[in-house]
């Protein structure tokens, strides 16, 4: 089936910027995204054009929400724009950004798994898991493992955590397992609540700080207020902003702000680590 999408829409920049960590391009300039129980191939056929591979009444009623559709983040970024130079340069970079609104028990236990790990680990990891416990879908371009639910994981042991390279993390980890199945943490609950309670809530699993709860509230409750301030963020706000925060004023746009920050802060600190070592090797050789 085909869509049509008017307004900023990249997917690559979408799986790239830190929020999900099972979606993947694929063969045929197709991107997989895997979410609960449902697998969704997308790939753009011109501007603005994209294919699908699910029912229409399937896009309107999941995928939409799923990837904030009803939001014009084009309309956004024109609104904040002029606020601060940087700030433009970052929105302007990340155009194509959407927050995508996902699973939160997937949320819960990735944003666990993603303390002190880069992203490429973050992404074995939940994978491992999902080989591991999840259901196997058959589709036609091949083998997907769903993640597994509270039930397929309510006998996993600390042990079978820590084959998966969790690390620390499983303590963590299976906290968290244990408060779903048992009740005491209600994910579909959690929804109903303003956004102070909904993080006073996730803050009671064992090893969620500030940071992960705020992960989990913006790409699992679509809580787009909440800002998670990892060490790129920090740093950003240091180095880049003055020690003043570039999010104050942003009301409910705050979160989405936050990760074109992210997305820019990240892909120029890498190309400038390039250009120093460039620059080393290179004084290296003429004085040699």
């Amino acid at each position: 089936m085909d869509v049509v999408i008017q307004d900023d829409f990249d997917l690559n920049k979408i799986i790239s910027c830190g929020q999900c960590f099972r979606a993947l391009p694929v063969e045929e300039e197709w991107y997989c995204f895997p979410c609960g129980s449902s697998v969704l191939y997308l790939r753009q056929t011109g501007p603005e054009k994209y294919e699908v591979t699910c029912t229409r009444q399937e896009w309107i009623s999941t995928w939409q929400r799923y990837f904030d559709l009803d939001r014009s983040y084009s309309q956004l970024r024109k609104r904040l724009k002029g606020r601060d130079p940087l700030l433009d340069q970052a929105m302007e970079y990340g155009k194509g950004i959407r927050i995508l609104r996902q699973d939160p028990w997937e949320m819960l236990l990735t944003f666990i798994i993603s303390q002190r790990k880069s992203i490429p680990a973050i992404r074995n990891t939940a994978e491992h898991l999902a080989e591991r416990y999840g259901r196997r879908v058959e589709t036609d371009y091949g083998a997907v493992f769903l993640f597994p639910s509270p039930e397929e994981l309510r006998d996993i042991t600390l042990d079978q955590l820590r084959t998966l390279g969790t690390g620390y993390r499983a303590e963590y980890l299976l906290d968290a397992i244990r408060r779903v199945n048992d009740g005491k943490l209600d994910l579909t609950g959690l929804d109903a609540l303003p956004s102070g309670e909904l993080l006073h809530n996730l803050e009671a699993v064992y090893g969620v700080g500030k940071k992960v709860a705020n992960c989990i509230a913006l790409f699992g409750y679509g809580r787009t207020e909440c800002v998670p301030v990892d060490v790129w963020i920090s740093r950003a706000i240091r180095d880049s902003f003055g020690g003043t925060s570039p999010f104050e004023g942003c009301g409910n746009a705050a979160g989405i702000v936050q990760q074109y920050v992210f997305y820019y802060t990240k892909a120029h600190a890498a190309a400038a680590g390039r250009h120093a070592q460039n620059v080393s090797q290179n004084s290296g050789s003429v004085s040699a």
